[in-house]
């Protein structure tokens, strides 16, 4: 992600969660989404848009954004500018924003791991994530886990807890 390349720390929490955002105001579901060199490559499923009478009216379609580095800036800037007031800072009841708070939750754990080369997809609310951790020579490798839709809300839940302690665990995708 060279937005950040050269700054002290890859805020991979506040780029997913900005990400996210995007994901819920298209209102895009069973989510993929791959780093890229110059951004990343966002996939979902969306609600076909047409007239009320048309056939497609209410189908999905695969739904496909290549989000450049200044794009997701511009995202993160505009999901900034929403936060501060405690309507747009907590879960909604009805989770409307449910990829902007549960990928903040991948991101603190992406952040905590020192990865780059992110891939995840989403189904049903459940996330896996490939990561790829640089170690010493011959240690470097892609790591899955996996955080399912009851954990993701677990954490949602306890997210004012989970910022003071530091990043999720790890669940391994095995």
């Amino acid at each position: 992600m060279r937005i950040y390349d050269g700054s002290p720390r890859q805020d991979w929490e506040e780029v997913l969660r900005s990400i996210g955002a995007f994901v819920d105001s298209e209102r895009l579901k069973e989510v993929l989404l791959l780093e890229l060199e110059g951004g990343f490559l966002l996939q979902g499923l969306g609600v076909a848009g047409g007239a009320a009478d048309a056939d497609t009216y209410g189908s999905m379609v695969k739904r496909t954004h290549e989000l450049t580095d200044e794009q997701v800036g511009q995202l993160m800037d505009a999901s900034a500018a929403r936060r501060g007031s405690a309507e747009n800072d907590r879960a909604k009841p009805d989770l409307v924003n449910y990829y902007e708070l549960g990928m903040r939750i991948i991101g603190a754990y992406v952040d905590s791991q020192k990865a780059h080369d992110v891939f995840l997809f989403e189904q049903g609310g459940s996330f896996v994530l490939r990561l790829f951790k640089v170690g010493g020579p011959r240690s470097s490798a892609h790591e899955l886990a996996e955080f399912t839709r009851d954990e993701i809300l677990a954490m949602i839940e306890s997210a004012p807890e989970q910022r003071q302690k530091g990043a999720p665990e790890k669940r391994d995708a095995s």
